[in-house]
């Protein structure tokens, strides 16, 4: 292989095509170096000869891409009628390398082809879709494609501008670009993603990267590129099927959409292109993201999931006060004070990027040129659409257009100034209006930003509690109640704090209030909820979630979708007896049934016919296994628990055999926890059946679990690996099975 010296001064003194010129390069880069320079002279005349050497691969490339040749190895090799100069990208399935041209015309261009070893059917197919989304493509903002090919070993490759330009944010900072030289380059940036949606093709992936800057004559140009997660819209890009998996996310996480973390390409649509670009508009103005880079990339995917579909980020000017010491830098690299950039973002800047973020994407800009649009007429200082069209704010643009004449005819009307006189009243009424709608409008804008600031807290509260700094954690918590005390989610928060932390009376009461304040119950944060509310007594809470739960039941019917179903709600619905019909209860066992033999599980499908005395797993003394820790099963639910849910649901709607069959077939599993909350219910399965041996014994294993929990000084290291609601359900069941099963019988 060349040497990468002698390959790099070949590569550059091939470009140069006066041949004196070209030798007094060779005579500079080799210096004293004759072996290198008679080497460098021998390639660049092998080059000048017809038969070109370097115009074959040095190496079979069949043979390089069999043994998945390192990216740099190919420098110099050709792919159609282009040699390859150096690489510059790589994304997931494709390399980038710039490629020199030399027929029909002689340029520089950018070459991209599928990955050694990435040959499957679904690469290949979404490497075309890419191929075929940017060559429908005819706009002066987005990279053009002069080529398409396949290489010798049937890898699909194009050929597209080459483009040298730096990230939007990039540039605009190293520029010291003002704002309004920052809004003019995002203007043509929308216009080049509506071109795109005009052609029927989502971007989805738009970030700074992906819009890069040159310039054109000293004058900046941006250049949207990187279709390669384009969807094509209301029509095939490829002949070919692209599969987009069922637990994939397609984009990138800061400047994703919520419909796009919904992780379902069957619901997006150009909006999500517009949320993406109002993620930018804000980047370019603020010099940070709505969330946090760190904060998201810390987060697991469920909670990162939860923050792009759930949080409302705050709006640009109030993100600047969050920056600190970067404060100044920001401000400066906009040729502004930091006071007059904040002051500069309020209002219309904050109320098109807060438009164009919003989470529902019908409340949204319908398209990318009306974002254009609206941004271009906040540059003409015109009202912007934004913004509810108030009679003062239109007075007020207005004002801003056209000062000169406004002052001319102030001076006219001084002269009649007691003709004025009679009109007082009625400016002063106006004035009154006005003032009490811009009072309404900061009403909702303090409330936003409160709400913002309790989620904010929350997320705070969060991950102190996971570094098990509980006391800041509960100050945190403390204080996203205090801040906004009418919105549910801090108290949701709170007693999922106070859960973990086995306060379960001030745990209740914080769901309690959570749910007079309209709180959804159907969410992860609800899981083991009603049997925390029924241990502290708070009927009316729990009366309150259930008429929720039974107005969710009803809308399910046999042939619904089991997968929109979760574990964790049939769970909650069978762990308080009474509070549902007995229809209702055999309607959850026929569900807990039907989705326990869905395709996907183990092979074992569900207890055998029988049923019987057979030992359970625990110790004698009703303590539970010297398991080793439990394993990670990825977020679903481990197949004990869902035996014990099918198991607990069969009890309620009265099938106490079918029950006593799940409920032992979930003790059995290896590598559970909690294998100890089964023995309450099969006791009251056992009486039912009038087995009173059986259920007495049964019984007593609850009993003694139930009061170790309560004698526990430590419980968290006595019961590792088991969570709250598993101890909840477990004292619960257990007092149920006390009340149910005497000694005396």
């Amino acid at each position: 292989m060349i040497h990468p010296t002698e390959r790099t001064i070949f590569l550059e003194a091939i470009e140069k095509d006066d041949p004196a010129e070209r030798r007094r390069f060779v005579e500079e880069a080799c210096g004293d170096d004759e072996a290198l320079k008679a080497s460098v002279q021998a390639l660049l005349a092998a080059d000048d000869e017809d038969d070109n050497p370097l115009d074959r691969p040095p190496v079979d490339y069949r043979k390089i891409t069999e043994t998945v040749a390192s990216p740099a190895e190919w420098i110099g090799n050709r792919i159609g009628g282009y040699r390859l100069m150096e690489q510059i990208g790589e994304g997931g399935f494709g390399l980038v390398f710039v490629a020199q041209q030399d027929q029909p015309v002689r340029r520089q261009v950018a070459l991209k082809i599928v990955k050694p070893g990435m040959g499957t059917k679904e690469v290949i197919a979404r490497f075309e879709a890419e191929k075929q989304a940017v060559a429908m493509m005819d706009h002066p903002n987005i990279a053009r494609v002069f080529d398409a090919g396949v290489s010798e070993d049937g890898r699909p490759f194009f050929v597209m501008e080459l483009v040298r330009g730096v990230p939007v944010t990039e540039f605009a900072d190293a520029h010291r670009l003002t704002v309004r030289e920052r809004l003019e380059l995002f203007v043509d940036v929308c216009k080049a993603v509506h071109h795109a949606h005009q052609k029927a093709v989502i971007h989805r992936d738009i970030k700074p990267s992906n819009v890069l800057v040159t310039l054109h004559d000293d004058r900046p140009v941006v250049k949207v590129i990187d279709f390669g997660v384009a969807k094509a819209i209301g029509q095939s890009l490829t002949d070919k099927t692209i599969y987009t998996q069922f637990f994939s996310m397609i984009g990138t996480p800061l400047y994703m959409s919520p419909e796009q973390a919904e992780m379902s390409g069957l619901d997006v649509d150009t909006r999500s292109d517009i949320f993406s670009l109002g993620v930018l508009m804000y980047e370019l103005l603020s010099g940070a993201t709505p969330f946090d880079r760190d904060r998201l990339d810390s987060a697991g995917l469920d909670e990162m999931r939860r923050i792009i579909r759930e949080e409302e980020p705050p709006a640009p000017s109030r993100r600047l006060s969050t920056l600190g010491g970067r404060m100044t830098t920001v401000s400066s690299s906009r040729q502004v004070e930091p006071s007059r950039l904040t002051s500069t973002l309020r209002g219309d800047l904050d109320w098109i990027v807060m438009k164009s973020l919003e989470k529902d994407r019908n409340r949204r800009y319908d398209s990318a040129m009306a974002l254009a649009d609206d941004t271009q007429r906040y540059l003409n200082q015109e009202p912007i659409k934004a913004r509810p069209p108030s009679t003062s704010y239109r007075l007020m643009k207005s004002a801003s257009r056209h000062r000169v004449a406004l002052g001319t005819t102030a001076l006219v009307l001084l002269s009649l100034i007691v003709g004025l006189v009679a009109s007082l009243w009625q400016m002063q009424r106006v004035a009154d209006e006005r003032d009490q709608k811009e009072a309404a409008l900061e009403e909702i804008e303090l409330f936003s930003q409160r709400v913002t600031r309790a989620n904010e807290l929350v997320a705070s509260g969060e991950a102190l509690a996971q570094a098990d700094q509980n006391q800041a954690a509960r100050r945190a918590f403390d204080e996203a109640v205090t801040e906004q005390p009418s919105y549910y989610l801090p108290w949701v928060s709170r007693g999922q704090f106070f859960a973990r932390q086995r306060d379960y009376a001030a745990a209740a009461d914080n769901f309690a209030k959570a749910l007079k304040l309209g709180s959804p119950t159907e969410t992860p944060q609800w899981w083991g909820v009603p049997a925390l509310l029924h241990l502290a007594d708070e009927t009316e809470a729990l009366e309150s979630y259930f008429k929720q739960y039974r107005k969710q039941l009803i809308t399910i019917d046999d042939d619904a979708s089991l997968e929109a179903i979760r574990w964790e709600w049939i769970r909650n619905g069978v762990q308080v007896d009474g509070r549902l019909s007995e229809q209702q209860y055999d309607k959850l066992a026929r569900l807990a049934e039907k989705k326990l033999s869905e395709p996907g599980h183990d092979s074992d499908r569900g207890p055998g016919r029988g049923f019987g005395p057979s030992p359970p797993p625990a110790r004698s003394d009703g303590r539970p296994p010297r398991d080793p820790p439990p394993p990670n099963f990825g977020g679903a639910v481990p197949r004990p628990v869902q035996l014990h849910i099918v198991g607990l649901a069969n009890l309620r709607a009265g099938r106490y055999e079918r029950a006593i069959e799940y409920l032992r077939d979930a003790q059995t599993r290896p590598h559970w926890p909690s294998p100890f909350i089964t023995h309450a219910p099969l006791a009251i399965a056992y009486a039912g059946l009038g087995n009173m041996d059986f259920a007495k014994q049964e019984r007593q294993k609850a009993t003694k679990v139930s009061q170790r929990t309560n004698r526990s000084t430590d419980i968290k290291s006595d019961f590792q690996g088991t969570p709250w609601f598993d101890l909840v359900e477990m004292q619960f069941l257990a007092a149920e099975a006390e009340r149910k099963i005497s000694t005396e019988n």
